[in-house]
């Protein structure tokens, strides 16, 4: 039997921590699995990398992991599903993996949240140049109008635990204002990064009544077990004994002390090198 066709667990990639607010997500609905988280922490931010960088380290990572036995990979990032998803797609895939992202499930189900069909999307710089949430939701959802705006400082307050702070505050306050000048009718406001839940008590204190703020970390959770139950092929691939493994491409010990922060509880990580 070969490697891709052995069952292995399931890879979750972030370029951090982030991606552990949606891996918490998928392990609560799906404890079944064996999985595999994998932060490029020694290479964050992804979010103002150019486009080829981004794609060079997601791809690295994700055949890291593919190294490990995984047959199917989630990028639980938002730049790397921007910047790297379809190209690794597309060209680099060995025969049996598959690679989703979190941007398409997303864009999806976005049409249940919003009566007005006038969406905010709340993310990285290289989101938002991306383009990628405006496109994905106007292929789905055509009558949808999409407002981004960019916030450069929410992911160094949440990866330094400021999540209270007054500077947390004056920034939440600032770019919530600017997202929704956009549009008097804005009736739903994604969170198109996965440090941004942190924030939640935050931006929900500065959003103004009326106006829905949907994190992702369900919704690709819901959507990752739906397509195993759509695609035996792939599910059948995916081996059950209810373990996780956390690595990162960093300081172990940091890790562990944020990542009890994203994912709820407390993890052990070890080091793992990508770099060719």
């Amino acid at each position: 039997m070969s490697n891709s066709e052995k069952p292995g667990p399931i890879g979750i990639f972030d370029s951090g921590y982030g991606g552990l607010t949606v891996f918490k997500e998928i392990h609560k609905l799906l404890p079944c699995y064996d999985y595999i988280y994998l932060g490029d922490n020694a290479r964050v931010p992804y979010g103002t990398r150019s486009f080829d960088t981004v794609y060079e380290y997601t791809k690295e990572c994700v055949f890291k992991l593919f190294d490990l036995g995984c047959n199917l990979v989630i990028l639980a990032c938002n730049t790397a599903s921007a910047k790297a998803l379809r190209t690794i797609q597309q060209k680099d895939l060995p025969e049996g993996k598959k690679v989703l992202g979190v941007i398409r499930p997303t864009s999806e189900v976005v049409d249940r949240f919003t009566t007005t069909n006038k969406v905010g999307i709340l993310a990285t710089q290289g989101t938002v140049n991306s383009n990628s949430y405006v496109l994905e939701i106007n292929n789905f959802h055509p009558q949808i109008q999409v407002f981004q705006h960019a916030c450069p400082f929410w992911v160094p307050l949440v990866e330094n635990n400021e999540l209270e702070s007054e500077g947390a505050n004056y920034f939440v306050q600032q770019d919530l204002e600017q997202l929704l000048s956009a549009s008097p009718d804005m009736d739903t406001i994604l969170l198109a990064c996965t440090h941004y839940p942190l924030l939640l008590p935050l931006i929900e204190k500065y959003t103004p009544k009326g106006i829905k703020v949907i994190s992702q970390g369900s919704l690709v959770a819901e959507s990752l077990a739906d397509y195993l139950a759509r695609h035996p092929e792939v599910e059948d691939k995916c081996s059950k004994s209810n373990s996780l493994q956390f690595f990162t491409t960093d300081d172990p010990e940091d890790f562990n002390n944020k990542a009890e922060i994203f994912f709820g509880k407390k993890i052990q990580s070890s080091f793992l090198k990508v770099q060719t």
